[in-house]
């Protein structure tokens, strides 16, 4: 399965924060955003990941992940030089998909939670169709919203509904079986002019192939889009991190626990970091797993 990060768009709501940087490059209290969707993926099992950003914010996407082999992974770019919507996504990234699974995240959700790995690495293991992944809201207005039939079955997708039907919010992650650049491809845009990622969720759906994972309780999914949820965001992680002792999304540590890197290379990382306390907390895990 392959990984597609959308970590474009202007960040205006993030203004004047992102005037002159990417919204996905801001911190969430101890590293950088983009760090967030990362560490899903790579929970997920997933290590070739393509990042899609605008042409201004590649550069430095680039300088602080470069190809990803520090931590295991295959990370390779491509621009979408202005939004055109999530499934554009799949255009743009047509050729990294090249014909098999996917998996999509949006650049500025964090998702955290016990046994969230296992969840999913089993939507991945059992996809056929498309998995979509719900959180109950108390603004089902301002999102896509799933309705469930009584065995939890999809019966309706509709986007920032009047009247929702249910308080199931479509969170920013999507697992899609080979068919979804075909499919992104030939929906028409929305009168935003965009290509809704809505559309191609109700095509799979018309085919009786959409299921969605409710996250609730025990779970945690922000979007930082805002200055609010990128506050609450940071102080989510700051309180995790204080009372537990563990980072939420060190993916120099989730690497080292897949085996996707050794030892060696993951204490090296903390000692590049070593006058921060995200570089000490490595060097400490990779002494603690020697």
């Amino acid at each position: 399965m392959k990984g597609i990060v959308l970590a474009g768009g202007s960040g205006s709501r993030l203004y004047p924060l992102t005037l002159t940087t990417s919204k996905q490059l801001l911190p969430i209290y101890d590293k950088p955003m983009i760090y967030y969707p990362l560490s899903v993926l790579m929970l997920a099992g997933i290590r070739d990941i393509l990042i899609i950003s605008t042409p201004s914010a590649i550069p430095a996407m680039a300088a602080l992940l470069g190809d990803g082999a520090q931590f295991g992974l295959n990370l390779t770019y491509a621009e979408q030089d202005e939004p055109r919507g999530i499934a554009d996504a799949f255009v743009v990234g047509a050729d990294h998909v090249a014909g098999g699974p996917s998996a999509l995240i949006l650049g500025d959700n964090l998702f955290h939670g016990a046994g969230f790995p296992e969840v999913l690495r089993t939507a991945r293991a059992t996809l056929d169709g498309c998995v979509l992944f719900g959180y109950p809201v108390k603004d089902p207005q301002r999102y896509g919203i799933a309705e469930l039939d009584q065995d939890g079955r999809v019966v309706s997708l509709e986007e920032k509904p009047l009247r929702p039907r249910s308080d199931n919010a479509i969170t920013g992650l999507y697992f899609y079986d080979a068919d979804v650049v075909d499919i992104a491809k030939n929906i028409r845009p929305s009168a935003r002019g965009e290509l809704e990622i809505t559309d191609v969720n109700r095509a799979y759906l018309a085919q009786g192939r959409a299921r969605l994972i409710e996250l609730g309780r025990g779970f945690t999914w922000l979007d930082a889009g805002t200055h609010q949820s990128l506050l609450d965001a940071s102080q989510y992680v700051q309180i995790m991190e204080h009372r537990q002792g563990v980072r939420v999304a060190c993916l120099e540590e989730i690497a080292l626990r897949l085996g996707y890197i050794d030892v060696e290379a993951c204490y090296g990382r903390g000692i590049e970091m070593k006058n921060s306390t995200y570089g000490q907390y490595v060097m400490e895990i990779a002494q603690a797993l020697a």
